[in-house]
């Protein structure tokens, strides 16, 4: 299969006519990727259960694992979610298009292709704007995972999804690089009070300030071979380089200290040394290939270019990577949640 790649600019009319291609693509039940604010989206539609099967197999993504079905509008939630709770549309009436995904009991409507065999659905509005052109022109349900073979570091640009999918998909919308740089927060409201499965940039304080009490599910940062996971990312293992990934955890110093005497040790055994850290300590490390992630004072550059790091160093085909850790009570923990996951939760005190 030759995968094409259109560029949206400035032009509103031909991106129209790209937007227009591209949904009539998702109408016939085959696959495109396109940006969001959050990451690159892997789309078909959201009703038809071979479409969503095409999306397993191009990522090569596990059968249980559900997707996220993208909507418009606040009307066509009533067509796939059963139930909405008072809390959920007041979380939407001010988080909505953005960042947030919401979990509800699904109607007839949504095939279980699409749900991982779950009688859920994952939902969200996003804000980009070709985004939501596109889930309009296809007919307003567009399940969409990130654009990435199953595991690896989510797309954030459009060439990141040509490294992993070229060939196995028709056509990639280039929007540009994205803005946040990590996944939606879910919360699920099958559950009350509504339980966050996993965190993302709008946290839990945020949504608290709205609706009250959220808790954190208890099964985050667990993996089991037997759990059934109600949404993506809980279960297996994501957002992984190629390399093994090590977190250290600490004070500053101390975790320098480490992370310097660790990439000596592997240099020594004549490994390839990476070391993830930030503009504060850039100069710090000895050893091995520096790449800073973004300032401390500015969390959402770290999110943002978290996943475009890891991958660089897949390029760079290091094997072995130090990184600091980025803990904090705010997007620090969505930051974590994925590090964690892209280390198989590889973390080491120093």
């Amino acid at each position: 299969m030759k995968t094409t790649v259109e560029k949206l600019t400035l032009d509103e009319q031909k991106n129209k006519e790209i937007i227009k291609a591209a949904a009539t693509l998702i109408q016939e039940g085959s696959l495109v990727a396109f940006p969001t604010e959050t990451v690159y989206g892997l789309g078909a539609n959201a009703l038809n259960p071979e479409a969503s099967r095409k999306i397993y197999e191009a990522k090569g993504r596990p059968s249980d694992n559900p997707l996220i079905v993208h909507i418009s509008s606040m009307e066509d939630l009533g067509r796939i979610a059963r139930h909405i709770p008072p809390k959920a549309r007041q979380l939407a009436a001010r988080f909505w298009p953005g960042p947030l995904t919401m979990i509800f009991e699904k109607s007839e409507a949504v095939p279980l292709e699409t749900t991982g065999g779950l009688q859920t659905v994952a939902v969200r509005m996003p804000s980009h704007p070709a985004a939501l052109s596109l889930i309009r022109e296809a007919g307003g349900f567009i399940a969409a995972p990130s654009a990435n073979t199953s595991g690896r570091p989510s797309p954030t640009t459009a060439g990141h999804v040509a490294e992993d999918l070229d060939g196995r998909i028709p056509l990639i919308l280039d929007g540009g690089p994205v803005g946040i740089g990590i996944e939606s927060t879910i919360v699920d409201f099958s559950e009350e009070p509504p339980l966050v499965l996993r965190p993302g940039y709008i946290t839990p304080a945020m949504m608290q300030d709205v609706i009250g009490a959220v808790e954190m599910d208890p099964a985050l940062g667990q993996e089991s071979a037997d759990m059934r996971p109600k949404a993506p990312g809980m279960k297996y293992r994501h957002y992984a380089p190629k390399a093994e990934l090590i977190l250290v955890e600490g004070s500053p110093q101390r975790v320098q200290a480490k992370i310097n005497s660790l990439a000596r040790e592997a240099l020594d055994k004549g490994m390839g040394v990476g070391i993830i850290g930030t503009e504060e300590t850039r100069g710090c490390y000895q050893e091995g290939v520096f790449q800073s992630i973004g300032t401390r004072q500015e969390e959402e550059s770290i999110a943002r270019h978290l996943y475009g790091i890891l991958r660089e160093f897949d390029k760079l085909e290091v094997d072995v990577i130090y990184s600091e850790s980025f803990s904090s009570p705010g997007l620090g923990q969505a930051i974590m949640n994925r590090m964690l996951k892209a280390a198989g939760h590889c973390v080491i005190e120093a």
